[in-house]
C-alpha cells in the first residue's frame, strides 16, 4: 500500500508527539544537574513534576484533534485503517532517506498513557523513600530516561528510530538494577545487559534485513501488504520474533527476568514488569506482524505452542517458588504466554486478547510489585515461609494483596480477566484439533495460574503472624496510596469496561492483519 503523510487541521497538535519525549528528556537533564545538596529531595520533587506533565501530554494525545473526527472515541470512520490519530515526520538523516516520524493509535495509546502514568508515581514513590545504593536524584533521573525510550518505542513509525529509542532503555535499566537492587544486584543486571544485547543484534539485523530489500524503514509503507518477498519475510520475522522474545521474554528465553526481579528496587520491577517488557509484545505486533504477515500467519501454530508451553510451565515454576518476588516475576512468564497466544491465532479477537492483557499485565503486576516490595522492606524478608499472618499484624496491606493477586489470576470483573479469556476464546475461535488442543491446555494454566496465587495468599496473609510479621510497620503511608490507588481504580475500570482499551484497536488490527480494508 501507499502512504501519504496525514496531517491535521491545527499544527499544534502533532507537536505533542515530539513533546511527549523532550519534557522527560528535559526532565532528567534538568534532575542530573541540580546542585548536590544533603538531601536531594527538591530533586525528586522536580522530577515527579516533570513526570506529571509528560503523563498529561500523553492523556491529550487521545483527544479530537482540530476539527478532523479522529480521537479517542472516534476512530477516523472511513478513514484509511493504518493512518494514525496524530502524526509528525520530517527528514532526519536525508542522505540515508531516514526520517523522525512518530505517531499514535488505537494500538499504541493504552501503552503511551499507562507509560506515562507508571514512571509518573514511582518518581512519586521515591520522594519519601530511596531504595539503597546511590542518591535519589540519580535514580529519578534515570527514570525519565527510560520513560523517553520506551514512550519513542511505542511512538516510533520508522523502523531504525523504533531500533534506537528500543535500545535507549537498556543502560538505564542496568544502572537501575546495579545501582540500587539488592544484594546479588551486579549479577543480575549483567546477565540482563547480556541476554537484552544479544536480543538487540538480532533487532538490528532485522531491521537491516528489512529496510535494505524493501528500501524504506517507514513502517506505514511496510505494513499491511508488505512490500517484502516471502523469503526476505521469514529471514526478517525470524529475526525479530528472537529478539522481541529476549525483550518480553517468552519462554525460553525469559531466565534472565526472575533475577532481574528479585534484586531490582520496588521502582525498577514496576518499570519494569509494567511496560519495558511490554516493548517486545508491542514490537511483535507492529513491527513482527506489520512488515511480514505472510512469515507470522505460517509461524502462528509455531507460536502457539511456545505460548501454551509458557503459560504451564510458568504456572508449575511458581507453584515451587518461595521468594515473593521471584514468584510474581514468573508469573509474567504465564501471563505473557496468554499474550502470545492471541498474537498466535493472528486473528482481530486474538490481537485484541493480547493488546488488554498488555495492558491489564502493567496495571496488575505494577501494583503486585509495589506490595511485594513494600511488605519485603518493611519484614526484611521475601521468604514466603516467613511472611505468613500478615491479615492479623497488617490487614490492609493484606487486602490489598489479596486484590492483586486475585485480579492477577484472571477473576470475571477486574482487568486480568479480559486477555486471558479471549486469548483462549480466539485460539477456538481458529478452530481444527490443534488449535483446540492448545486452547484446553491455556485453560489448563489458567487453573494452575490460581492455584499459585491462592497458595501465595494462604502462606502470607492466613496463619499465626511470624516474628518478621509481627515486627513491621502496618499503615499505608500516603505516598503509597497515591501510588497505589491509581492501579487498584484502573484495574476495576478496565475490567467493568474493557472499552477504555479497545474502543479504537479494531481498525489498526485489521490494518496490520491485511492492508487497508
Amino acid at each position: 500500500m501507499s502512504y501519504e503523510s496525514f496531517s491535521t487541521t491545527g499544527t499544534v497538535w502533532p507537536g505533542i508527539l515530539l513533546a511527549v519525549l523532550l519534557v522527560p528528556a528535559l526532565g532528567a537533564a534538568v534532575v542530573a544537574l541540580m546542585p548536590r545538596r544533603g538531601d536531594d529531595r527538591s530533586a525528586r520533587v522536580v522530577a515527579t513534576v516533570f513526570a506529571a506533565v509528560t503523563f498529561l501530554l500523553t492523556l491529550t494525545l487521545g483527544l479530537p484533534v482540530g476539527e478532523t473526527e479522529f480521537g479517542w472515541f472516534t476512530y477516523g470512520p472511513g478513514g484509511p485503517a493504518l493512518i494514525p490519530w496524530l502524526d509528525l515526520q520530517f527528514d532526519w538523516v536525508p542522505a540515508l532517506g531516514l526520517s523522525f516520524h512518530l505517531g499514535v493509535d488505537g494500538i499504541s495509546y493504552p501503552l503511551v498513557v499507562l507509560t506515562g502514568l507508571l514512571t509518573l508515581l514511582c518518581c512519586a514513590y521515591t520522594i519519601k523513600k530511596v531504595p539503597d545504593g546511590g542518591s535519589g536524584r540519580s535514580l529519578a533521573a534515570l527514570l525519565l530516561v527510560l520513560e523517553v525510550g520506551i514512550l519513542g518505542t511505542f511512538l516510533a513509525l520508522d523502523l531504525i528510530l523504533f531500533f534506537v529509542f528500543f535500545e535507549i532503555v537498556l543502560l538505564p535499566m542496568y544502572a537501575v538494577i546495579a545501582g540500587w537492587g539488592g544484594p546479588n544486584r551486579r549479577a543480575a543486571a549483567r546477565k540482563f545487559v547480556l541476554y537484552t544485547l544479544a536480543g538487540s543484534v538480532l533487532l538490528l539485523l532485522g531491521v537491516v534485513t528489512v529496510v535494505a530489500d524493501a528500501g524504506t524503514g517507514d513502517l506505514m509503507e511496510l505494513t499491511g501488504a508488505s512490500p517484502l518477498g516471502r523469503t526476505t519475510q521469514a529471514i526478517a520475522f525470524t529475526l525479530l520474533l528472537l529478539a522481541f522474545a529476549v525483550k518480553a521474554p517468552l519462554w525460553p528465553l525469559h531466565s534472565w527476568l526472575p533475577d532481574a526481579h528479585t534484586e531490582a528496587p520496588t521502582v525498577g520491577s514496576v518499570i519494569l514488569a509494567g511496560v519495558l517488557l511490554k516493548m517486545g509484545t508491542y514490537g511483535l505486533i507492529r513491527v513482527g506482524l506489520g512488515v511480514a504477515p505472510d512469515a507470522a500467519e505460517a509461524a502462528g501454530p509455531i507460536l502457539g505452542l511456545f505460548a501454551v508451553l509458557a503459560i504451564i510451565f510458568g504456572s508449575l515454576i511458581c507453584l515451587r517458588q518461595f521468594e515473593l518476588k521471584r514468584l510474581i516475576a514468573y508469573s509474567s512468564v504465564g501471563h505473557m504466554g496468554f499474550v502470545l497466544l492471541g498474537i498466535a491465532t493472528f486473528t482481530e479477537a486474538g490481537i485484541q486478547a493480547a493488546l488488554i492483557g498488555n495492558i491489564a499485565h502493567g496495571l496488575i503486576t505494577g501494583l503486585l510489585f509495589f506490595l511485594v516490595g513494600t511488605i519485603k522492606d518493611r519484614a526484611g524478608t521475601g521468604s514466603l515461609n516467613q511472611l505468613s499472618g500478615l491479615r492479623e499484624s497488617a490487614p490492609r496491606l493484606a487486602g490489598l494483596l489479596g486484590f492483586a493477586a486475585i485480579a492477577s489470576l484472571g477473576l470475571p470483573g477486574l482487568a486480568g480477566f479480559w486477555g486471558e479469556a479471549f486469548a483462549v476464546v480466539a485460539a477456538v475461535q481458529v478452530g481444527g484439533p490443534y488449535w483446540l488442543t492448545l486452547a484446553a491446555i491455556a485453560a489448563v494454566g489458567g487453573a494452575l495460574t490460581a492455584a499459585y496465587f491462592l497458595r501465595l495468599l494462604r502462606q502470607v496473609t492466613h496463619g499465626p503472624a511470624t516474628p518478621e510479621v509481627r515486627a513491621l510497620r502496618p499503615s499505608i503511608t500516603g505516598s503509597e496510596w497515591f501510588a497505589w490507588a491509581p492501579l487498584i481504580a484502573l484495574t476495576l475500570a478496565v475490567g467493568l469496561a474493557p472499552a477504555l482499551v479497545l474502543a479504537n484497536t479494531s481498525a489498526p488490527i485489521l490494518g496490520i492483519l491485511a492492508g487497508t480494508p
